[in-house]
């Protein structure tokens, strides 16, 4: 028997996440804001780097802006990706909702000044968006490659997070060679789970 696609991954999440209704979304909002405190203190561990990279969610994507404000009101110093040319992604701090202004993709971003890509090396935390993670550890984005490019850049003990929904947390999905592990996933009610990347030589690579 064939096994899913990415394509076709992506069309299955796509197509169950427009199904959600307000009430749901606002429940999984209100847990993610819950523990993202808890979560961040956790993973960064005796980290002195008080950085943290995440990203504003768009459409039926799982986050929100109240979790970024929480960890920047706890003291940490949230980095937001900025959109540009294609390569890894730059990055801007985030001081507020009121800082966020449109951009590519219908993406928001803040307006203060962009710092180089580099920078995701500074972070004990780096969330990620995702559709889907298996328990390997691989991540189905999109598929523009922004982050495949990004993460390469992340400290090697820093803790890479995908940040799906419960039943986006899946047994296997398809790997090519360039994907980056996740280190864990974070959904609203099994919390914050730890994965198991597998070698290079399995179809995914690591963040080294």
């Amino acid at each position: 028997m064939q096994l899913p696609s990415k394509e076709e991954w992506r069309t299955r999440v796509l197509a169950a996440r427009r199904g959600l209704d307000g009430s749901t979304r606002a429940a999984e909002t209100a847990a993610l804001v819950s523990s993202i405190t808890s979560v961040v203190a956790e993973l960064a561990g005796a980290h002195r780097n008080r950085t943290v990279c995440a990203y504003v969610p768009v459409g039926s994507e799982p986050g929100s802006v109240e979790m970024l404000a929480s960890l920047r009101d706890a003291g940490w110093r949230v980095l937001l990706p900025v959109t540009g040319e294609p390569g890894p992604l730059e990055w801007a701090e985030f001081t507020g909702s009121d800082n966020l202004v449109p951009a590519s993709y219908g993406l928001r971003e803040p307006s203060g000044p962009v710092l180089p890509s580099g920078e995701v090396g500074a972070a004990s935390v780096v969330f990620v968006p995702a559709l889907a993670v298996d328990e390997r550890g691989v991540r189905l984005g999109r598929g523009a490659g922004f982050y495949d490019r990004t993460l390469g850049l992340a400290a090697r003990d820093a803790a890479l997070v995908a940040v799906v929904r419960d039943s986006e947390l899946v047994a296997s999905l398809p790997a090519d060679p360039h994907d980056v592990a996740m280190t864990h996933a974070l959904t609203p009610v099994r919390g914050l789970v730890r994965l198991s990347p597998g070698k290079p030589d399995e179809g995914i690579a690591s963040s080294e």
